[in-house]
């Protein structure tokens, strides 16, 4: 291994942040290189290497309009970005890296010599594009450039300044592409990413683990008893609490970034709060696993009926047994309805759910006003 990158795969063993690399078709030699390095386990939390065209099409889920594209490896990153969510240990940056390349070979190829390699980070990507002058190198040689743009990219993205030299010819050149949003909530109305917490002060990070309770709502508007319950809750769980909004709702049209913000606002200076594109409780689960989630009687009644499953109870059994395997519960508060304040004691559940409930006794959280009557009264005309 050359000095210089030696230098700066050392660079990136040090840096913040780590990767989850899909690499396919080049860039082997960037393989061999992070991981002969001593740091790599500090930066890569795996690397896949899907060589036939079944196994990228296992990888993303679906098969590519081509496969080697920059269109594909923005596909390829942004699923290696959402294993590295999953993957992590600890809460820390997290990126994917991916590369599709077509090489020299020990065939003629009709088409041309050619790589995408794209970051897929929390706000955004990038990706980098070389078309190979054919019959310039030798296939370890164009491995060597992909690999070296791999290394490149990757220590970008972690926020190192130095890079690696290509060695390209004059008729060749990077073609770069790449999107980026504003802020973490753009990212996530666009579906760029799966959760953003904002802390009281505003400060957003998108994907990060979360460990507690989490009010789910639409705060519209936040009101005292939110507070109080979060309060109770706490103490209840021995655990941080946030709230949690989802811009997405099964019974309502998706929410505009600015009434998001809106209502997260109103947080602001006193809680955190969670923004998901989750309608339902099962994919609140998947992107916070190990969370108790704090609810009102109104919406245990939703959330056990089959209605919710495309009428299917097999389907509601499904999604409450996987919320029980990623390790979430329910923490249920009571709800005066029509007929007297009805609470958890109320409802019949499976018995092989029942441990995943508890009720929030009415002696220690009562909360008889709504959001929904509280907006009802502010349209009311007030009287003269």
């Amino acid at each position: 291994m050359d000095t210089d990158s030696l230098k700066l795969i050392e660079s990136i063993h040090k840096a913040s942040g780590m990767a989850s690399l899909v690499i396919a078709g080049a860039g082997s030699q960037a393989i061999d290189a992070i991981l002969s390095v001593a740091g790599a386990s500090g930066t890569v939390l795996d690397i896949q290497v899907p060589y036939a065209s079944s196994a990228v099409v296992n990888y993303l889920g679906e098969e590519p309009r081509q496969f080697v594209s920059a269109e594909a490896a923005l596909a390829l990153a942004r699923a290696a970005y959402f294993r590295a969510v999953e993957l992590r240990e600890e809460d820390i940056p997290v990126v994917g890296v991916a590369c599709t390349a077509t090489i020299a070979t020990n065939r003629p190829k009709r088409g041309d010599h050619r790589c995408h390699v794209c970051v897929y980070g929390p706000t955004g990507w990038k990706s980098a594009s070389i078309t190979f002058v054919k019959g310039l190198r030798t296939r370890e040689q164009e491995d060597g450039v992909v690999s070296r743009l791999i290394l490149n990219s990757l220590a970008e993205s972690l926020g190192l300044s130095d890079e690696l030299n290509l060695d390209l010819s004059p008729e060749e050149s990077v073609q770069i592409d790449q999107g980026y949003f504003d802020d973490e909530l753009e990212a996530l109305a666009a579906g760029h990413v799966g959760h953003v917490l904002i802390a009281p002060g505003g400060a957003q990070r998108a994907d990060v683990m979360y460990k507690g309770g989490i009010i789910p709502g639409s705060f519209n508007p936040r009101h005292t008893g939110h507070d109080r319950l979060a309060r109770i809750a706490a103490e209840l769980l021995s655990q941080p609490v946030a709230f949690e909004l989802s811009v997405t709702n099964v019974d309502k049209p998706e929410l505009e970034l600015d009434e998001v913000r809106a209502r997260i606002n109103q947080f602001k200076g006193r809680s955190s709060v969670i923004a998901t594109r989750a309608p339902v409780f099962f994919e609140k689960a998947r992107l916070l696993s190990g969370c108790t989630f704090v609810i009102g009687f109104d919406t245990l009644i939703r959330l056990v009926d089959p209605k919710y499953y495309d009428s299917s109870p097999s389907k509601m059994m499904a999604a409450f047994l996987e919320m029980e395997s990623l390790g979430c519960s329910f923490l249920v508060a009571g709800r005066l309805q029509d007929d007297g304040f009805r609470t958890l004691c109320d409802v019949e559940l499976p018995a092989d759910l029942s441990d995943m409930f508890t009720a929030i006794p009415e002696s220690v959280y009562r909360e008889d006003v709504s959001s929904t009557e509280i907006r009802l009264a502010a349209q009311r005309p007030s009287s003269q």
